[in-house]
């Protein structure tokens, strides 16, 4: 199948991106199962940014200092 197509391609001038856009569209995953997969990634790594960044008192995720002058 890829000599097939390899010998069958024929150079043109300038770039043919649609096609190779068209091309890689058919050959990927479906869109659904690249999306669910991106989302869940984003999802891990936002709930170990906030874990981590608790556990490490990063930021406004630790405890607030008290002022100790209080009158």
């Amino acid at each position: 199948m890829i000599r097939t197509t390899v010998e069958s391609w024929t150079p043109r001038r300038g770039p043919d991106w649609p096609d190779v856009l068209i091309r890689l569209a058919k050959s990927g995953p479906p869109t659904w199962l690249l999306y669910t997969a991106a989302s869940a990634a984003l999802i891990l790594i936002l709930l170990t940014a906030y874990l981590v960044g608790s556990a490490l008192q990063i930021g406004a995720l630790g405890p607030q200092p008290v002022p100790a002058n209080l009158h």
